[in-house]
């Protein structure tokens, strides 16, 4: 099957060759079996076509730090959070993660399943083509395993690609509280052979934090999931400095997640490692605080950039990625060029995909949005308008807005 988008106004992409982003005009893309075939103003014909009336072109967004497997929302929480408690403080007396285990682990399988096909068809009409999506509210093997199989079966049901993680190491369960190590031992010895074995996920992330997994429990679990075939990604930094920026480094992780507090021996180190930094502003917007990661320090140390929602029902309860953008443009001293660019090509990369998705160049799979706007800011600047013509994924056109 071939198909020819015709009539863009501009084109924006980040271009692997040049190494930055660039704009193109009076361009067409052809498609051929799902891939980019030829990008230019003589092209030739196609099975289909698709008439993009003169609107933008860019990649589809590469959501890279997702947590969309849940029940109930926990909009309690907030208004508790608005009159001044800090999550923290909530985790602490039982809410946090932990409410959402609770529903978890009464919901079936097949609950799971269709809640997360709805979030999945919902991350796609934002114009999101990837997700990373994780496990990480079960916290026992039977709830781990629930979630990462509804997880896999939705992702069969939606046109959305989506990258497995395996997070049994969000928090610790509240019948293990007092028997932290013993947790670890569960997950180490129970939880990752079997996800490993039954080919649920591809990554394995640990909340490495003070007051959650230390950096000798997140180096044990991750040296373990290695040993597995699991590929390593960390939340990392998020609260303090809790050295886990240079336990990514270490590991050669793919992606240090967070980093609000993150030190410049870590940087240093992530650098060295070509760890990614997955940013998340929209968890620092949402939980009211001011403390954003430094992305002009980590950008001006070349590291790499990607910027996600961390959609989830406590933290972040966000799945534009325009919106991230712009939060990403107003609070993280950055341009709407490399937001853009770390939300296209910089979540590629923090998923080891930089190779096939993140950017439309020949050979790639032709994720595409045309969006009914002429410039690349105003994807940012109108972030709450559905500004959205067309959704091409895998060069077919899944949806009409």
């Amino acid at each position: 099957m071939s198909l020819k988008i015709k009539n863009i106004g501009k084109l924006v992409t980040y271009n692997s060759s040049s190494a930055k982003l660039e704009e193109f005009t009076n361009q067409e893309i052809l498609i051929s079996d799902g891939k980019i075939e030829k990008i230019g103003n003589d092209i030739g014909d196609a099975e289909q076509e698709v008439d993009a009336s003169g609107g933008l072109v860019t990649p589809g967004f590469v959501d890279s730090h997702t947590h969309p497997v849940f029940t109930d929302l926990r909009e309690e929480e907030f208004a508790v959070r608005a009159a001044g408690k800090s999550y923290q403080e909530i985790a602490a007396e039982g809410g946090g993660i932990l409410s959402t285990v609770r529903g978890v682990r009464d919901a079936s399988e097949d609950v799971l399943e269709e809640k997360v096909v709805r979030r999945l068809n919902q991350f796609l009409a934002l114009g999101t083509t990837t997700v990373e999506a994780k496990s990480g509210y079960g916290l026992s093997v039977e709830d781990e395993l629930k979630s990462l199989k509804a997880i896999k079966k939705a992702g069969e049901r939606s046109n959305v690609d989506v990258v497995l993680t395996f997070l049994g190491a969000h928090d610790f369960p509240a019948e293990y509280r007092e028997r932290k190590d013993e947790y670890v031992s569960l997950v180490c010895e129970e939880m990752i052979p079997t996800v490993a074995e039954e080919n649920l996920a591809e990554f394995c992330d640990v909340f490495c934090e003070n007051g959650w997994f230390d950096v000798e429990q997140s180096r044990k679990i991750l040296v373990t999931a290695a040993d597995y075939g699991l590929k390593s990604r960390l939340h990392a930094d998020e609260f303090e400095d809790s050295g886990a920026a240079s336990l990514a480094a270490e590991l050669r992780a793919a992606s240090a997640d967070h980093l609000m507090h993150v030190s410049d021996e870590g940087l240093v180190k992530m650098k060295e490692a070509g760890v990614v930094a997955t940013l998340l502003p929209g968890t620092t917007f949402f939980l009211g605080k001011s403390d954003y990661a430094p992305a002009r320090k980590i950008l001006d140390s070349d590291i790499t950039v990607a910027l996600a929602t961390d959609y989830n029902p406590g933290s972040c309860f966000i799945q534009s990625m325009p919106l991230i953008m712009n939060l990403a443009c107003l609070h993280l001293d950055m341009t709407v060029e490399e937001v853009f660019q770390a939300a296209t090509f910089g979540g590629a990369s923090a998923l080891l995909r930089q190779d096939s998705v993140g950017s439309i160049e020949v050979g790639k799979q032709a994720d595409l949005v045309i969006w009914d706007l002429e410039e690349l800011p105003e994807i940012a600047y109108r972030a709450e308008e559905s500004r959205i013509q067309k959704i091409i994924k895998s060069g077919e056109l899944v949806n009409k807005l």
